[in-house]
């Protein structure tokens, strides 16, 4: 079996888990503005941990319709599978302990892995990071916040400009095991208008590689078939109209987005 192979198994084995397992509750992380708990999953021999975040918890906003949140966070699996890049965890919507929600397999950071988004002192910025903002800490010292060039993420920032991702922080990138990174917390995307927010921006204006640009092709052909539907059953028609007109524009394009001028660029808090 093929490494590629063996993903989509164990995305099938994680989407039937987060589908039919037994969904018992641990706690809530308290971080989080919109009511979100870490569960265990059971099915048969089979457990893993998720996190479950049911729509009556959803906090109302002024620019995003009430209780659609986490159709958008199955929305963002659906294009994130249909890329090939698989960097958003499974993600189905369920019924559970507190009614119908989204249910995203839970990502273990190794203890010792090294973080690809930070603020790193302005003097310092390591090798091969590019800094995409300036900080000062209480005592008035120097600070950029920067990311990691680094292909994973040169995919992630792709993938949200196609999702018109609104809350890229980078608490939101997270490390798995075998060297993959994942994108969460994705309920605020798939607007209409423009409202990118990222703070990946190290690649603002430069070429898209091929690889992307092959991706882009391929999901346009995707969207007017089997994957417009499977987003159709989350998002408005408005909606899906809108991703597929960001998959031409960006490929037009051929180059990531600049910041906007209409809006911030940048997430609150960027971390």
């Amino acid at each position: 079996m093929t490494s590629s192979e063996m993903q989509r198994e164990d995305a099938s084995a994680a989407l039937r888990l987060l589908c039919d397992g037994e969904l018992e509750l641990e706690g809530r992380l308290v971080d989080a503005s919109n009511t979100t708990l870490r569960a265990t999953l059971t099915l048969g021999d089979r457990t893993a941990r998720c996190v479950y975040k049911p729509v009556r918890g959803e906090r109302p906003l002024w620019d995003f319709p009430d209780g659609t949140l986490a159709g958008r966070e199955v929305s963002a699996y659906l294009v994130s599978r249909a890329t090939g890049w698989d960097l958003v965890p499974p993600t189905v919507l369920r019924d559970g302990p507190l009614g119908p929600g989204s249910c995203q397999l839970w990502i273990d950071e190794p203890d010792d892995v090294e973080p690809l988004v930070g603020f790193v002192p302005a003097e310092a910025v390591p090798p091969r990071w590019f800094p995409v903002a300036a900080a000062r800490d209480e005592d008035g010292s120097a600070y950029a916040l920067a990311h990691a060039d680094d292909p994973r993420l040169a995919r992630l920032a792709v993938l949200d400009a196609v999702l018109n991702n609104a809350d890229r922080k980078g608490g939101h990138v997270l490390a798995g095991a075998d060297d993959r990174i994942y994108g969460v917390d994705h309920g605020v995307c798939f607007h209409v208008e423009e409202k990118l927010r990222t703070v990946l921006w190290g690649w603002a204006g430069k070429q898209l590689p091929p690889d992307a640009v092959q991706v882009l092709d391929a999901l346009a052909g995707q969207l007017a078939g089997e994957l417009g539907d499977e987003l159709a059953e989350h998002l408005t028609l408005g909606e899906v109209a809108e991703v597929g007109a960001r998959v031409r524009r960006l490929r037009d394009a051929g180059r990531y987005p600049l910041p906007p001028q209409e809006w911030p660029a940048m997430p609150w808090p960027p971390i």
